[in-house]
């Protein structure tokens, strides 16, 4: 075991080996949420969301999870001021292929200079030479929009090669995409849209898993709109845990190579969700838990 891999082993949940010498801690961080309200402008506090990263720090939690078009630009500015320079240890992901519009939108944004752009961007922002890992955004917010992502993906395996990048994944993808992503260069992860009701990469999870690829869901904890279960409260009283430390803790123990990355712009919310790392669910539990499932 490396000294890296020891350090990210003591939080509880473990730690996953993405590649060789990039080891995170399962229980991540997602850097959305410090944006200002629907991810765009700056946070309502400042210093709060200083302070969140930073605790995110302190707890040992050496997987961050970001994007240049939150805000944009702020989310990532905020990762500067507050760990700049970064701990040897940390390992920043974040995504291309999407951008804001004036009215706060989405749109797409796969075009060769685009990405290039973006990169370079996200480089900046970060105060990096090299991106640790860079996703590429294929489909919408839920699900993945199908075809051929050859062009785009092609892009970001240029600027690996130029050394701007150094490990690459998709994120919003079908079965098909990552097939054809992994025809044109190695991927080590995986982000998609999934909690413990949204269950629709069941098959895709264990796939992955037999491939040593991570698979790390976003809104794990139901994205803009909490996850509601009197189910999932059910348990969570009878384990005197909250709801979403329950949710987390299922997905940790669903699969081994599932990391999360949930988010949020409260330290004590920050502690709620890292709680999930050591709660062990029982088996009637997850029993019971696994009903919710779609």
């Amino acid at each position: 075991m490396t000294n890296e891999t020891a350090s990210a082993s003591k939080l509880p949940g473990g730690s996953f080996t993405l590649a060789e010498g990039l080891t995170v801690t399962r229980m991540g961080y997602g850097a959305m949420q410090l944006a200002g309200p629907q991810v765009f402008g700056p946070p309502a506090d400042r210093e709060g969301a200083l302070a969140v990263l930073r605790e995110v720090a302190e707890l040992g939690i050496n997987h961050i999870d970001t994007s240049d078009f939150y805000g944009p630009h702020i989310t990532n500015q905020l990762i500067k001021e507050a760990l700049h320079p970064y701990p040897q240890q940390l390992r920043i992901v974040t995504k291309v292929g999407a951008r804001r519009d004036e009215n706060g939108g989405w749109p797409r944004a796969l075009a060769p200079e685009q990405l290039r752009e973006a990169v370079s961007d996200n480089l900046a922002n970060l105060g990096l030479d090299a991106l640790d890992v860079v996703n590429l955004r294929v489909g919408g917010f839920t699900a993945p929009t199908r075809g051929t992502l050859a062009k785009p993906f092609t892009v970001l395996a240029e600027l690996q090669r130029e050394g701007l990048i150094r490990h690459l994944g998709v994120s919003n993808v079908t079965a098909e995409q990552i097939a054809e992503a992994q025809s044109i260069a190695p991927i080590i992860c995986v982000q998609n849209f999934y909690n413990i009701a949204n269950r629709s990469d069941d098959a895709l999870i264990a796939s992955l898993a037999q491939q040593g690829i991570a698979y790390v869901p976003y809104f794990p904890l139901g994205g803009f709109t909490p996850l509601q279960s009197e189910t999932l409260s059910r348990v969570a009283v009878r384990l005197n845990a909250a709801p979403m430390t329950v949710a987390l803790a299922w997905l940790l123990q669903r699969s081994h190579n599932i990391l999360l990355i949930p988010g949020t712009s409260s330290v004590a919310h920050l502690h709620e969700n890292v709680a999930g790392a050591s709660l062990h669910l029982p088996p009637d539990a997850i029993e019971e838990l696994d009903t919710i499932g779609s």
